[in-house]
């Protein structure tokens, strides 16, 4: 396959992580080709895409893109419209990823707005996939029966579920609760073709067996997103301390450790390598903000399986029915 194009400086540990990942990614033989500086230290025998500019975490998303047009963004979406890479991945500004994706590679035919997809884990099962988690924060009814639809395919595609359970995110199962928003959507997806819609799901069922793909407007999916992130997070540090408080603990801790790492892996963030930007022509990885080589390698391999599943086209098919 053609390589997959990583924005060597984008996110809080460019480049340093980001070439060690893309060197990880490319010792397992997935091709790489790093987009960056022409003077950029540190890529070994990966090829370069060179790129003079870079649009940076605080800068506005449309005007960088729109100013910097070599930046590495911008040319890293260019390399998979002109078919000289497979995907994207970056770590970088998310609202700058996004606009690259979609002003270069295109809108698949029929999306009316693409969405970002995100797994959240769900201890010993499959994760949940959320959508959108940020790309809109306004959205109408017709727009979340799409998501719903791409998320499936996703979820499918990904997570090898036969037939992804949806659920649309409201403040309660019943059909006649929630905004407007959710009262218009309910009907709409109730009549979808494509979905198994199982009806209203709330915030504590995301992280449960009880659906597989949760879709909401971008503003709600992003501030669940980083609602979940910071009490994981919380919640892990805590006990982390709790094991090391009193030196009676840690002989205890020693023991259960071996059974809590599995667990700890299946809830980090970085196991899942980043969120997938549905209904652009290419695939296109989002990374956090403060990927590590773990994770920038982990984005690289879920990027080569979605291009050899040819999840676009599954999408476009999809959409066109």
């Amino acid at each position: 396959m053609l390589p997959v194009a990583v924005d060597a400086m984008g996110g809080d540990r460019a480049p340093g992580e980001i070439l060690a990942g893309a060197k990880a990614a490319a010792s397992l033989g997935i091709p790489v080709v790093l987009v960056g500086p022409p003077d950029l230290e540190g890529c070994g025998d990966l090829a370069l895409i060179p790129a003079t500019e870079v649009i940076e975490m605080h800068e506005d998303p449309a005007n960088g893109v729109r100013r910097k047009k070599d930046s590495t963004l911008v040319r890293a979406a260019e390399a998979v419209r002109d078919g000289k890479a497979s995907a994207m991945v970056s770590a970088g500004n998310t609202g700058a990823t996004m606009a690259s994706a979609l002003l270069r590679m295109g809108r698949i035919k029929g999306v009316n707005r693409p969405a970002i997809a995100t797994p959240i884990p769900v201890p010993g099962h499959r994760p949940t996939v959320l959508l959108d988690a940020g790309a809109n924060s306004e959205v109408s009814a017709e727009w979340l029966v799409q998501f719903a639809q791409m998320g499936s395919v996703y979820a499918a595609t990904r997570f090898g579920i036969a037939r992804p359970k949806v659920g649309l995110l409201s403040i309660g199962e019943e059909p006649g609760k929630g905004d407007t928003l959710r009262k218009e959507a309910f009907p709409l997806l109730s009549a979808a073709s494509g979905i198994d819609f199982v009806g209203n799901v709330e915030g504590r069922d995301i992280m449960s067996t009880a659906v597989d793909v949760v879709v909401t407007d971008g503003f709600t999916g992003n501030v669940v997103l980083k609602t979940l992130e910071g009490g994981l997070k919380t919640v892990v540090k805590a006990l982390l301390e709790a094991f090391t408080a009193k030196p009676e603990y840690r002989e205890p801790a020693d023991v259960l450790m071996p059974a809590l790492l599995p667990l700890y892996e299946s809830l980090d963030p970085e196991t899942y390598g980043g969120a997938m930007l549905l209904g652009v022509e290419g695939v296109c990885i989002i990374s956090h903000g403060s990927s590590s080589a773990r994770a920038m390698t982990n984005a690289i391999k879920v990027a080569r399986d979605m291009v050899e599943a040819d999840l676009v086209g599954a999408l476009r098919a999809v959409i066109s029915a």
